[in-house]
């Protein structure tokens, strides 16, 4: 889309100019590299693993020094790679095929979420239980490459998202107040964070929390408009040099270690990601990690393999410049160096044992 051209150059021009790599240093006679990881977002437990790598000293074993920047509104994780201010970067498959249609060289090499965690929510009294009674309706999803899979349910249910007659869409913010406050029919909201987000807050008309019996759910897997979230991505020119390409194997590999912790061990895990950013409540941390290890396992190809179906969706329904459905995959991703980090991983590389728990919702998050 045009608007996320304009939105895409405008992060690009705020971002610091190009600064050198930080040098390789020497730590008791070990050569480590120091390399730094852009978050989609802030500091919360969909980031869990590679804060396990880190507290678990995989990264130090593999002879890195990581630095894990948290993301925020007013960060976008391809324009932090592309300026040569992170080496590695975790965002959606969607939002990397539109920043490479605007000319950016960026190069998925490792894709952690298999699966999708988006969803379109509808309180029960609104009757809407699918995307075609959307029509008409006040609709808010959040901007800059977020609504991809929003606009292409509409698509498909034959609502043009950008006719304000057949639809009226609204940004929305990083809460779910719209929402509450029955401001909006119906709105974006993620397994692992906004859905819990609503089951945490208080129905005023009863003085209890909101239930999944409140709510329509409307599932983008279900829909069959998903599209892959959460992977890790690097420049195309860095990655283009064989010693990179190592240093990228060993990061791959750590930070799967870590993914592989956390499935493991959600408690440990969740209290590593307090210790980093106690903003958010054990409680809704808990829920997160639970929800996000649902999108990760299980891997079947093993973790961090790219679904070549899964991309060529993602690639259908991804808009360019405009034009739904016409994003290029070609380059946009390489799964050899995600099949070298697996050598070596410790533990069940697939998870296809590994089922759900149920976590029991808490009031606030806490």
């Amino acid at each position: 889309m045009k608007r996320i051209r304009y939105v895409l150059l405008a992060l690009l021009a705020l971002v610091p100019a190009a600064v050198a790599r930080p040098a390789p240093i020497a730590r008791a006679g070990k050569h480590i590299d120091h390399v730094r990881l852009q978050l989609k977002w802030v500091t919360q437990a969909q980031f869990a693993g590679y804060y396990a790598a880190q507290a678990l000293g995989y990264y130090d074993a593999a002879g890195l020094d990581v630095d894990i920047l948290p993301g925020s509104a007013d960060t976008a994780p391809e324009p932090v790679v592309a300026s040569d201010q992170a080496e590695f970067g975790v965002d959606w498959f969607s939002s990397l095929l539109a920043s490479r249609d605007q000319g950016l060289n960026l190069v998925n090499i490792a894709q952690l979420f298999q699966r999708s965690g988006t969803t379109q929510i509808a309180w029960k009294s609104s009757g809407i239980t699918s995307f075609d009674q959307l029509r008409g309706k006040t609709v808010s999803v959040w901007c800059c490459g977020n609504q991809y899979e929003l606009y292409a349910a509409l698509r498909q249910a034959g609502i043009d998202p950008t006719d304000p007659s057949q639809i009226a869409i609204v940004d929305q913010p990083f809460d779910m107040g719209l929402f509450l406050n029955h401001q909006v029919d119906a709105a974006a909201a993620e397994t692992y964070n906004e859905l819990a987000q609503v089951l945490e807050s208080v129905n005023p008309a009863t003085g209890r929390l909101y239930t999944l019996n409140d709510l329509n759910v409307l599932s983008m897997e279900d829909n069959g408009t998903s599209m892959l979230q959460d992977g890790v991505f690097v420049d195309g020119d860095w990655i283009a040099d064989p010693a990179n390409q190592q240093v990228a194997v060993r990061f791959l590999r750590a930070s799967e270690q870590g993914w592989i912790y956390c499935r493991d061990h959600e408690d440990a895990c969740v209290n590593m990601v307090l210790t980093n950013a106690p903003i958010l409540g054990v409680g809704h941390q808990r829920w997160m990690l639970n929800e996000v290890n649902a999108l990760i396992w299980p891997s079947p190809g093993g973790i961090g393999i790219m679904d070549a179906s899964a991309a060529a969706r993602t690639a259908g329904l991804t808009p360019s410049d405009g034009v739904a459905g016409s994003s290029s995959l070609d380059g946009a991703y390489r799964t050899d160096l995600a099949q070298q980090a697996l050598v070596g991983l410790t533990g069940d590389d697939q998870g296809l044992a590994w089922q759900k728990a149920v976590v029991p919702v808490t009031s606030g998050g806490e």
